[in-house]
């Protein structure tokens, strides 16, 4: 019997939970959930591998169509309006999304290896040595680009932010990013010189093309983000590149201008 991350589901419970008390499902979106099922079936088997490689390639897909809102049937909630926090930014709203934490579920209970358990002593100092570092590479490049600038704030609707941002976006994209994808690929280059290495990068790479929608220069600050929530992930675990995340979003939303500069 495998042992599953019961902290990490149940704070992803509680984000979803809350999700549901401001959107609802269509029946659509249940196909969706029998198709992890059925992925995570083919994956959690292990008399015939090429049918684990299939359900590894079916959730691959849809995470793609979950995470792009590509999928019918889920109506999430916005809980902030098109608004600038400050003058000099774009306007910025917020979902919780119903359709994107089903990935963070499937990932927890079908592949729990992904938590990569470290020492506890080990987490606070790879945390904050992993968030200084991707705040200078990640911000510092943001200001050295010109698409943030100094602007302190805390608007009345920050602790819907905070609490989305935790619950829903960074655990999914820890866990996606870091968890399976560079864990996955550290596996399977494990018997690379640098294989450790290589899986860090790609990872890194793979999660700043996922912000491609934003512009070249957000493709490369998330990648360099990245590097720093990789070295989190690899030598405090999950809960490291978790914490790491976070907090330099939420250095970015409090201290910088949110989420960039208007044109």
């Amino acid at each position: 019997m495998i042992a599953l991350p019961w902290t990490f589901l149940a704070l992803l419970s509680l984000g979803y939970a809350l999700a549901l008390t401001y959107g609802h499902l269509g029946w659509l979106s249940a196909f969706s959930v029998f198709l992890l099922l059925v992925a995570g079936a083919a994956v959690r088997q292990r008399e015939i591998p090429f049918v684990r490689y299939l359900g590894h390639g079916l959730f691959i897909i849809l995470a793609l169509a979950l995470a792009t809102h590509w999928w019918p049937g889920f109506q999430s909630g916005q809980v902030i309006a098109p608004q600038r926090f400050t003058d000099d930014a774009v306007p910025f709203s917020m979902y919780l999304n119903l359709d994107k934490p089903l990935i963070g579920f499937w990932l927890l209970l079908v592949c729990p290896w992904i938590v990569g358990r470290r020492s506890l002593r080990l987490f606070l100092p790879v945390s904050a040595i992993a968030l200084t570092l991707s705040a200078v590479l990640a911000l510092g490049g943001a200001l050295l680009l010109g698409v943030i600038a100094w602007a302190p704030k805390w608007p009345d609707q920050a602790w819907w932010w905070l609490l989305n941002n935790l619950l829903l976006v960074t655990l999914v994209e820890e866990a996606l990013f870091r968890g399976y994808l560079q864990g996955g690929l550290s596996r399977c280059l494990k018997n690379l010189r640098h294989g450790e290495n290589l899986a860090l990068l790609l990872a890194s790479l793979i999660f700043g093309l996922a912000h491609a929608g934003a512009g070249w220069q957000w493709v490369l600050l998330a990648s360099l983000a990245g590097v720093g929530y990789g070295l989190a992930y690899r030598f405090g675990g999950l809960a490291a590149a978790i914490v790491t995340h976070f907090g330099l979003n939420l250095l970015h939303f409090g201290l910088f201008t949110y989420p960039m500069l208007a044109g």
